[in-house]
């Protein structure tokens, strides 16, 4: 599953954007430097996020939506057709 997938499985799942849950890790506190068991916590707790699903969050959160050029095209299982996620919703990914 691509980052990208699992960002709008979070979405199908919360009813939120992942830009809306970016906004409310930082309204709690999280970003760049929060290590992943509170952000998992808080996930899991009030959205029964699981960790895969989670640690996508997790990325975006404290590390932005930018991806490893690894990951772009690279026919593995978490390739992504670009190198920045689409935070915005499913419904609105030009990508898609």
């Amino acid at each position: 599953m691509s980052f990208q997938a699992y960002l709008d499985a979070v979405e199908k799942k919360t009813g939120l954007t992942p830009r809306q849950l970016v906004d409310l890790a930082q309204e709690r506190g999280f970003g760049p430097g929060t290590k992943a068991t509170p952000i998992l916590e808080w996930l899991k707790e009030d959205y029964d996020l699981g960790r895969g699903h989670g640690m996508a969050l997790v990325h975006v959160i404290t590390k932005g939506p930018r991806i490893s050029d690894t990951h772009v095209d690279s026919g593995g299982t978490h390739s992504d057709p670009s190198d920045t996620l689409w935070l915005d919703g499913a419904a609105t990914n030009p990508n898609r």
